[in-house]
């Protein structure tokens, strides 16, 4: 019979998706943002999805609703906003009120008493602080402890659990005091690259065509195909050498991770939100189905929404934001099957 999971910070079900290939069976998720609460729905639907603040739900009722008692919930993981924490973000941290939003799972746990937790970061909270000070991951330890919950934290890195893609990823899991628990090491690295996971793919449908995969679709404009004639494979724009000024624009040296192409042969770079790379050997950027190859997920899941058209805008996270969000699929399976065995659960 699956454990029974909790889902909070949901995004687009990255994590759910390789917590329950592990053998939990997450019942319930809550995302605040709308189309990823309808992604949620349009792929888990016998899981309860809850399109709302976090803040503002409380988890002894939620445990009513879902029929659950205390103590009965096997996994609580969560992938709070990592922006506050982000390398490329402002770094606000706990001033940023998203980065308090990590505490909201201490609140959760308090109330569900799960049996263990699995949370995911960016590497760059590691370095955070608290208004006085202290280190943030030690602040949450302390209160953790609180609840009778060991901490224990690693940095992961997603292209050694077979994802075609440089993500390094900090892991924190909470076991009941006492419980020895390690991260997984693995024996053999199950390498992968662009080339692979991109391949079998039918061209992407264009002008509003239904695609013959769900989430193909390609909306690159005129304007930055020809930009993206000029990049060779494996290489970015501003790399390149005799690029006219009108095709450069602002783009200088420093700029390592914009404009560029994916190499085939090669992993791909860390997807981000705001920025999509360009197809290895076609003039476009990837498409939103293409980056979920690349962090994991399988073809059957759905990504509700609209595509960002790389000169626009849209509200709440398109597709290209969902995926280079999300927690990748093979790599919360690993850490979650790890938890199943090294604490017995059945």
């Amino acid at each position: 019979m699956p454990l029974t999971a909790i889902s909070l910070f949901a995004g687009a079900g990255g994590m759910d998706i390789g917590v329950d290939d592990a053998g939990f069976n997450t019942v319930c998720a809550i995302e605040s943002d709308l189309h990823c609460a309808a992604t949620l729905r349009r792929n888990g639907r016998r899981k309860l999805v809850c399109q709302t603040d976090i803040r503002v739900v409380d988890p002894t009722r939620l445990l009513d609703v879902l029929g659950l008692e205390k103590g009965s919930v096997a996994l609580l993981h969560a992938g709070p906003p990592c922006q506050p924490f982000s390398q490329i973000g402002k770094k606000g941290g706990l001033r940023d009120p998203r980065g308090a939003l990590i505490f909201e799972v201490v609140r959760f746990a308090e109330a569900i008493r799960p049996t263990t937790i699995l949370i995911e970061q960016v590497p760059t909270f590691l370095r955070a602080k608290t208004a006085v000070g202290q280190g943030l991951v030690e602040d949450l330890r302390t209160e953790f402890r609180r609840l009778n919950y060991d901490l224990y934290v690693s940095v992961l890195d997603a292209s050694e659990y077979g994802v075609p893609q440089r993500r390094r990823r900090v892991a924190m899991v909470c076991v009941p005091a006492g419980q020895p628990f390690s991260f997984p090491v693995l024996a053999k690295r199950t390498l992968s690259t662009v080339g692979e996971a991109l391949k079998g793919l039918p061209p992407p449908s264009t002008n509003g065509e239904e695609p013959l995969i769900p989430n193909h679709i390609d909306v690159t404009p005129a304007r930055d195909q020809e930009r993206i004639a000029y990049v060779p494979e494996g290489l970015w724009l501003s790399k390149v050498p005799n690029v006219p000024p009108d095709i450069l624009q602002k783009l200088t040296r420093k700029d390592t991770t914009k404009f560029r192409r994916l190499s085939r042969a090669d992993l791909a770079p860390t997807l981000r939100c705001g920025e999509a790379p360009y197809h290895p050997v076609e003039n476009r950027y990837i498409t939103p189905r293409e980056a979920a190859r690349l962090q994991g997920f399988p073809d059957k899941h759905v990504f509700e929404g609209p595509i960002r058209r790389r000169t626009g805008s849209v509200q709440d996270l398109d597709q290209h934001r969902q995926v280079a969000n999300a927690v990748p699929p093979p790599m919360a399976r690993s850490v979650a099957a790890d938890l199943r065995s090294k604490l017995c659960l059945t």
